[in-house]
């Protein structure tokens, strides 16, 4: 019974917990939930419609949200430049499936798999969650 005691404790307080909640130091986790906003049948948001296709979604997430339809559905990730601290140069701009940070340091995302393609850092895109229902898409934390 000892034994069993001393290795709860151990592996009690052995188990570090990210403050942070995703790993990266730059970027807080943010509690949203576009609801039923997103509605692929309004203009805005159509061209998720079609694979290789991308927008911004503005009022969510820590600068906004990249929305992208890979072909095999719809996913959802951070505009802020994850190898950035938040500031008025961070948020991405999009080209296809490619999400360039505007600061000028030639930091590029692959929007397909999240992960930098060019650039300096080493933090992939914060990702975020994704539900489809029919036409609406729903991106939640």
């Amino acid at each position: 019974m000892k034994k069993l005691l001393l290795l709860l404790i151990v592996v009690t307080f052995s188990c570090s917990k990210d403050d942070n909640g995703n790993g990266n130091p730059f970027l807080p986790n943010v509690a949203f939930d576009t609801g039923n906003l997103i509605n692929t049948n309004l203009p805005q948001y159509s061209n998720l419609q079609f694979p290789g296709n991308s927008i911004v979604v503005s009022g969510f997430g820590v600068r906004g949200l990249l929305l992208a339809n890979t072909g095999s559905g719809v996913i959802a990730f951070e505009q802020s430049d994850p190898n950035h601290a938040p500031n008025n140069c961070s948020a991405q701009s999009l080209n296809g499936l490619i999400s360039t940070c505007t600061c000028g340091d030639g930091n590029t995302y692959n929007l397909a798999n999240g992960l930098q393609t060019a650039g300096e850092g080493g933090y992939p895109l914060k990702a975020y969650r994704t539900e489809t229902s029919g036409n609406i898409i729903r991106v939640f934390n």
